[in-house]
């Protein structure tokens, strides 16, 4: 899971945990999820993710997928007869990764679940499920290119900046804080783009014996190494926008023929390039959108 902390310096730590999934852990998982959400809440961190289903859990036999898929039905059917809990503790759900995977009744349960909460604000639980992060990055790169496809972004457009924005997380910021539980020195293909500069803690406690003081412990592991995590990411922020400016005077070059920088018109590619990618992402949402609410009509379901 990963969450945004205000902390009393004003700075936001964003944390990550991975728990093993099997029938039996996911089922104490989602038993124990609300206990681990009012411990991040006292904390003040409003923002938490959990790997609940990896795609590569569909290569199990056929009777293992059954029964994850039955608990995964029970369990969205429970959270709709919570939404007017989660309404009061304003609790907004996300479900991150390939629904076209799931069967059709799970995605519509997981559509209503989402159009249900999607106004709630205080809080944002992110659940990851037919999930991994080769998954999630392949679909990303075919995003853009349906986007050059659709003549809404250039080639030279595509950067990782851009790729970044067009992930399942791409309204989350990046975690600061990973926390890996089950004594596994791994990331199981969980938020690989998103932690290349996030602070990895693993930890031999089984995920449904986590406890306040596990995450207390995680938090100040993240606390000693703060300043060489933000050393890094701002030269990688440097570096990104270092990139962006050249790609963006060689589209000048290109088209004027010159090798003199004219500053303002560089600003102006600078200015079309980033219309043309805010358009593309709306686009981008707008298909999402879409793809949620032909769900919920196609299937209608009482929500309590």
């Amino acid at each position: 899971m990963y969450g945004d902390k205000r902390s009393e310096g004003g700075k936001s730590i964003r944390m990550s945990w991975i728990s093993e999934d099997s029938s039996s852990l996911l089922s104490k998982f989602c038993a124990s999820i609300l206990k681990t959400l009012k411990w991040c809440l006292d904390l003040g961190i409003h923002e938490v993710t959990v790997y609940a289903f990896s795609i590569d859990n569909f290569k199990r036999s056929k009777e293992e997928v059954d029964s994850l898929m039955e608990l995964a039905r029970n369990k969205f059917s429970r959270l709709l007869e919570e939404i007017d809990n989660l309404k009061k503790h304003g609790v907004c759900i996300r479900v991150l990764g390939d629904l076209k995977l799931l069967p059709k009744d799970i995605q519509v349960l997981i559509a209503h679940a989402v159009v249900a909460t999607r106004h709630h604000n205080k809080c944002f639980l992110n659940v990851c499920f037919a999930y991994t992060s080769r998954h999630e990055i392949t679909d990303a790169v075919r995003e853009m290119a349906w986007g050059v496809e659709q003549g809404l972004i250039l080639p030279s457009d595509i950067t990782e900046e851009l790729l970044g924005k067009c992930l399942y997380t791409r309204h989350s910021p990046d975690p600061d804080l990973l926390i890996r539980t089950s004594g596994e020195v791994r990331l199981s293909d969980f938020l690989l783009w998103q932690t290349a500069y996030t602070c990895l803690v693993f930890q031999s406690v089984l995920w449904p014996e986590f406890s306040v003081w596990h995450l207390h412990h995680a938090v100040l592991q993240y606390q000693a190494n703060y300043t060489a995590i933000q050393k890094a990411r701002e030269a990688q922020q440097a570096e990104t926008a270092w990139h962006e400016h050249h790609v963006d005077l060689e589209v000048l070059c290109a088209r004027e023929g010159s090798e003199d920088e004219n500053e303002l018109m560089l600003a102006t590619t600078t200015d079309e390039r980033r219309q043309r990618t805010q358009v593309f992402l709306q686009a981008l949402d707008r298909k999402w959108d879409l793809f949620i609410k032909e769900l919920c009509a196609s299937s209608p379901v009482t929500v309590c």
